[in-house]
């Protein structure tokens, strides 16, 4: 097991509280790297989250209906991207799934959105009201276009997917909510339903800081997990899906819930960093965030949408849409392509701790027609790692 790297207390005016869920909480380190004071993807100057959870009904699905088990997340990267636009990038691992506005990122190499995640047939109105919300912080009457950066994993073994029951008015609720403190984990917003490597998933974050002799700066990572095979499940270097112990494993309601064979779900993966990075090097951290998927067991299975999306806060003056007044050309920063291996561990371990961190704050959940979702239990957990 590695030491525990020194890491900076939060102060105690951060909004929300810690969860005492994650895995340094359990004594379980990843990597070498000290995180930041939330250990969250917040620990990246103006980054904010914020959450909707649906959760109603019970027992029998009835489409439409219920039960509910599905939610919205978003991330604001600042304040105003359409008009501070942020450099930025994604990488597919694998492309069974969706993530819109990426033509748009991939041309410009700029995020000019918040970002939502939800389920699968939800995309569609979180990425309206993403439009709509950014009408409400513009001049009347002013024409604008929008192409926001909205994400999505399958939700539909413990959720009623087809009922359509994430609304305008829960994305909007979910960026009233946003705040830079400690971020709720697990089954919460777009995690609400998810599943992975055979357990109860959800939202997990994590950070990392690099030393000062490189730059001192922050990564941090935010994933919707549901994705995996329980019989791939590794934790730090460890196999551990096979040897751990559910309740449903006898009478087979551990099993997956779904007509879908195991590991055909999905992770979305959002890096952030104030690292000072141009468009390629974005892609090559957002890149990077697929080794941290690979330690933990996922290996971008067909059935599976893996999709990873970068931005960096480290300039500013950018300039925004179509403005006739934007300077010919402007000055920007950037770490230099021999000193960004830091950058590339810090996303690694970030990534493979948050996917963690997803599991070990969700609890067993019940859904629709009375599916079963359990647990990762944090007993035998540490157990087979030498930690009890």
């Amino acid at each position: 097991m590695s030491a525990a790297p020194v890491s900076a207390p939060a102060p105690a005016d951060f909004a929300g509280t810690p969860s005492g869920r994650k895995a340094r909480d359990l004594g379980l380190t990843m990597g070498a790297l000290p995180h930041g004071p939330r250990n969250a993807i917040t620990d990246v100057a103006g980054v904010r989250v914020g959450h909707t959870t649906l959760i109603s009904g019970e027992g029998e699905h009835v489409p439409g209906q219920g039960p509910v088990r599905t939610g919205v997340t978003v991330i604001i990267p600042n304040d105003a991207p359409w008009a501070q636009p942020l450099y930025a990038a994604p990488h597919r691992l694998n492309g069974n799934g969706e993530m819109t506005g990426l033509e748009w990122v991939r041309e410009s190499g700029t995020l000019t959105s918040y970002i939502g995640l939800t389920n699968t047939h939800s995309v569609g109105v979180v990425r309206d009201a993403l439009v709509a919300h950014e009408g409400t912080t513009r001049p009347a009457g002013e024409d604008y276009w929008s192409l926001p950066v909205v994400g999505e994993t399958w939700d539909g073994a413990l959720n009623d997917l087809n009922g359509f029951h994430v609304r305008p008015e829960h994305v909007h609720a979910a960026i009233a909510s946003a705040h830079d403190g400690h971020v709720p984990e697990g089954s919460v917003g777009g995690g609400t339903g998810m599943i992975a490597h055979g357990f109860k998933g959800g939202i997990g974050t994590a950070s990392r800081v690099v030393a000062a002799a490189d730059g001192g700066y922050t990564v941090g990572v935010l994933v919707q997990a549901n994705h995996g095979r329980r019989e791939r499940l590794t934790v730090d270097g460890k196999l551990v899906g096979p040897s751990i112990e559910l309740p449903g494993d006898a009478d087979g309601s551990s099993a997956s819930g779904s007509a879908l064979p195991e590991g055909s779900g999905s992770i979305i993966v959002i890096v952030a960093t104030d690292a000072p990075l141009l468009p390629h090097q974005c892609a090559r951290l957002a890149q990077r965030s697929a080794l941290g998927i690979a330690r933990v067991g996922g290996a971008g299975e067909n059935g599976s949408g893996d999709l990873a999306f970068c931005f960096s806060t480290g300039n500013s003056g950018i300039p925004a849409g179509f403005d006739p007044g934007a300077p010919v050309e402007y000055t920007v920063s950037a770490v230099a392509n021999d000193r960004i291996d830091p950058l590339f561990y810090a996303t690694i371990e970030a990534t493979e701790e948050a996917i963690v961190n997803a599991m070990l704050a969700s609890d067993t959940m019940v859904g629709k027609g009375g599916t079963v979702r359990y647990g990762l239990p944090h007993d035998q957990l540490r157990g087979l790692l030498g930690l009890a």
